[in-house]
């Protein structure tokens, strides 16, 4: 992919007597600079790995969401009448300057959320074809009313106005920038809502964009503590400028989200959770199967939405698939992502490893085995097979999103499309097999927005339509589809003998 920037994690931070390096700080981005909430109130981001302040961030309320969106609505009409080609022009600007801005994007994943180098990279690299996808469809978007004559109906299309983008810590660049670049690429200007977990992460997307010519005002940012969260996103979206919601997050929040938005008739485009089931027929190429799934499955800790959680396979091929992927799992420990070779850091938040050693607990009890790895110990949990899932254990249906698959051994193929729509959620999935045809009818059958024949679960294209279906959210990002989300269409006609 082009102009893919190089991280490294060397960005040059005060270093403290103690040789610790000093926590990043960051304020509230309002008119193309940082500055302080209006309580004058901040938070702190632990490093994950460490529990050392990772960043402070200000923390800002009701009072400074208001004001973004005064400030955001008045700076969308200048955004919105520059030509498709100038604003792609800035798109393109930013994917310029991306790979300067790719050391300190690393050192702040690292320290905000434990991030791998592996991780770091695919998030650079998707961002770098976000921005790209984005500016060909800004290049191609035109909201001008066309000339019309004393009897013409036309359809057009005009950018909504000011959007609400908020993005989850786990992809910090690759869904941030997602959330972001789309709504601007069709002339909206947009109020960014950071995660409480990587906030320095999430400022230097803005911080990138001002420089790539996005004017002051049309992106501002807002940092807050968690326990403000409700009320910030309640007062944005309550807001009579805020038109469009576009929320990456758990399915718990994006009800939330949802309902909100459902009481002031705002429309959202919602990608939520997913447990992605993984169908590997009998007559698969294991090996490729196997070396899909350690993508899919232990990228980023799993900490994905799209990640591998449900492998299902016929039980012809169980016992070699299985014996096949442990042994190239139990190399898979996780450690200090700092430390070279490391490709699982820490877990995001206690709560996560709690949760996960939770269910592998309550299905080894229920007659599960422990293939590989085990509990989470401290910020940390290796690689993890627990094989023979059965519905009557909570890892059948419960969402893993940490490094953990379940093996969910089945007599046939119409069997797997069974327990693979057995489930509230349906984002991404995939299927192995040696024939195509077979293959693609299972696919057709799975209730997922996504579906890769032969490859992982995990996977980017901007130019197509990302997104999922039951309780995995609705809407979609990338390619055309977004034309949907983000700009309004109209049907304008004159009638009649013009005035004279």
């Amino acid at each position: 992919m082009e102009n893919t920037p190089k991280p490294t994690r060397s960005e040059q931070v005060p270093i403290t007597d103690d040789g610790q390096a000093s926590p990043v700080r960051v304020g509230l981005f309002i008119n193309g600079e940082q500055v302080p909430a209006e309580t004058r109130g901040s938070f702190e981001r632990l490093d994950p790995t460490t529990s050392l302040v990772a960043s402070r961030a200000a923390s800002g309320r009701a009072a400074d969401a208001e004001h973004m969106a005064a400030v955001a609505a008045e700076n969308f009409s200048g955004w919105a009448a520059l030509s498709g080609q100038k604003r792609a022009a800035v798109l393109l600007r930013a994917r310029s300057l991306l790979p300067a801005y790719a050391e300190r994007f690393a050192s702040r994943m690292t320290s905000e959320m434990g991030a791998t180098a592996d991780w770091i990279a695919f998030n650079l690299t998707v961002a770098t074809d976000v921005l790209t996808a984005t500016a060909e469809l800004a290049e191609k978007f035109n909201s001008d009313l066309p000339a019309l004559g004393e009897t013409a109906s036309v359809i057009v299309r005009q950018p909504v106005g000011v959007c609400l983008a908020i993005a989850p810590w786990n992809a910090p660049i690759a869904l941030g920038m997602r959330s972001i670049a789309f709504p601007l690429a069709f002339g909206n200007s947009v109020i960014f809502k950071a995660s409480e977990l990587c906030p320095a992460t999430h400022m230097l997307l803005a911080e990138l964009l001002h420089e790539a010519g996005v004017p002051a005002g049309v992106l501002s940012v807002m940092t807050n503590a968690p326990e403000h969260s409700e009320e910030v996103v309640e007062t944005l979206i309550a807001h009579s400028a805020v038109r469009r919601i576009n929320f990456t997050g758990s399915t718990r929040v994006g009800r939330i989200v949802a309902g909100i938005a459902a009481g002031h008739l705002k429309r959202c485009l919602l990608e939520l959770g997913g447990k992605s089931p993984f169908v590997v027929l009998a007559d698969a190429d294991l090996e490729a199967a196997v070396e899909a799934t350690i993508f899919g499955a232990y990228l980023n800790n799993g900490q994905i939405c799209m990640a591998t959680d449900r492998i299902i396979v016929e039980d012809v091929v169980a016992d070699a698939f299985v014996a096949a992927l442990a042994e190239r799992t139990r190399l898979l420990v996780a450690g200090d992502p700092r430390q070279p070779g490391i490709r699982l850091g820490p877990l995001g938040t206690p709560g996560i490893a709690t949760r996960l050693s939770a269910l592998i607990s309550d299905a080894l009890e229920k007659g599960a085995r422990l293939v590989t790895g085990g509990p989470a110990h401290g910020p940390f949990m290796d690689a993890t097979i627990v094989d023979h899932v059965s519905p009557m254990m909570r890892l059948y249906a419960e969402e893993c999103f940490g490094p953990l698959v379940g093996i969910y051994r089945v007599g046939s193929a119409d069997e797997a499309v069974t327990v693979a729509n057995d489930c509230e959620y349906g984002l991404s999935s995939a299927v192995f097999s040696a024939d195509l045809d077979k293959a693609a009818a299972i696919a057709a059958q799975l209730e997922t927005g996504i579906c890769h024949i032969n490859g992982p679960t995990v996977a980017d294209e901007p130019s197509m339509p990302f997104g999922g279906m039951k309780s995995s959210g609705y809407g979609r990002f990338g390619g055309v589809s977004c034309l949907d989300e983000f700009t309004e269409v109209r049907w304008i006609t004159t009638s009649g003998r013009t005035a004279r």
